[in-house]
């Protein structure tokens, strides 16, 4: 099923090629009305061809219905930046202008790449009745963050003027990715929320006992840092700090284009609380939560570094809000350390979950200590 839904997706480019050359089917309206009725034929096409063994999950509408749209992004993408030529000419102009700002060209490629990529696997695990649980969680934070932050900053930044009726599709693709968070977390865990002696042994144990955790949670308060003085910079608050920073080392939080500025207080607003609930998770033991929010995060924040970071670099972006040279480097590698640090976590909680379990009784076991357990009997008898 995963290689029809990749082959089918690419006839997107016969309807990008078909709009592109038909003036009738480039008007603002007009393309609101073909991208409603592709999106209901290709529901449609994969409704009616999977009928004699209707998939379980309805998330694998979801993903092929995605699917198809995936590769509209990356033509768009490749297009803005000059890889190819004849398909998208027409959007820019009367659909979605927007979406070639170096931050949406960005978005694009993560779109049709790495998202992409999550769907087809999601879909061959769904065919074969495979659990796949933990990379929808991954997909919906990474989907969440990319269209919350898209849809904002179109509103709040310069395009704000020049919404046309293509817009409003955008909403489907905000909503789906709650839909399915919710569904996701409110599922069955891949792993026990209970251990035993491992659990109690791990727990046990203070957390300068646990390098790997102290170094966790110092990056973890770190990134709270730099997630505080970026949200600040995003406020306009009047600290030396903040002018000083947005002056020498990241300008491009001030690009008229708005998605920075809007990304920086999702992360500030969303991100900084998670962030430190992850610290209380590595030092008060037995926190299930720990193994699906992770995860979630982890796709949220990858995302939105992903597309901060190369819209910075991006040549699209003018010269006064690029990184300078002079710190470019470091810069550089304190966004990649910011990005990378959900994943460390996520990998920890995952790799050795023993600390995030709740710890079940032996047999026999009240909770309370040998002398305390027979002072309680002698005084029932």
């Amino acid at each position: 099923m995963e290689t029809l839904v990749f082959l089918f997706s690419f006839t997107a480019l016969g309807i990008l090629y078909a709009m592109n050359n038909i003036p009738e089917f480039q008007e603002p309206f007009v393309i609101l009305e073909i991208g409603v009725a592709v999106l209901v034929v290709v529901f449609l096409f994969y409704f009616l061809i999977t009928r004699g063994n209707p998939p379980k999950d309805f998330l694998f509408f979801v993903f092929a219905e995605f699917s198809f749209t995936c590769i509209i992004d990356l033509t768009s993408a490749l297009e803005y930046d000059g890889f190819i030529s004849g398909f998208m000419e027409f959007y820019r102009k009367t659909g979605e202008p927007y979406l070639g700002t170096p931050y949406a060209i960005m978005m694009c490629y993560w779109d049709g790449i790495a998202h992409f990529i999550m769907y087809l696997v999601m879909i061959g695990r769904i065919t074969d009745r495979k659990a796949y649980r933990t990379l929808g969680l991954f997909w919906a934070g990474s989907l969440c963050a990319n269209m919350s932050v898209f849809i904002t900053g179109i509103v709040a930044g310069k395009y704000g003027k020049e919404i046309r009726p293509a817009f409003w599709i955008n909403f489907l693709f905000l909503l789906m990715p709650v839909v399915g968070a919710i569904t996701l977390f409110t599922r069955p865990k891949d792993r026990p929320l209970t251990g035993g002696y491992n659990a109690q042994h791990a727990q046990s144990m203070k957390l300068i006992w646990r390098p790997m955790d102290l170094i966790l949670v110092l990056l973890l308060l770190a990134a709270m840092a730099f997630t505080t003085l970026r949200g600040l910079v995003a406020l306009d608050a009047p600290l030396e700090a903040c002018s000083l920073y947005v002056k020498h080392f990241e300008p491009y939080l001030k690009d008229p284009v708005g998605y920075p500025r809007v990304m920086m207080l999702h992360l500030y607003f969303y991100g900084l609380p998670l962030l430190g609930a992850f610290v209380y998770g590595l030092l008060r033991p037995g926190c299930t939560w720990m193994s699906d929010w992770t995860v979630f995060f982890c796709g949220a924040m990858i995302q939105c570094q992903w597309a901060h970071i190369g819209g910075s670099l991006h040549s699209g972006t003018k010269a006064p809000f690029r990184i300078p040279n002079d710190v470019f480097w470091s810069v550089l590698a304190a966004n990649v350390l910011y990005a990378a640090t959900p994943i460390l976590v996520a990998m920890r909680v995952r790799s050795n979950p023993y600390f995030f379990l709740k710890i079940s009784p032996f047999p026999g076991q009240t909770g309370l200590p040998n002398s305390e357990e027979k002072d309680t009997k002698y005084k029932d008898k």
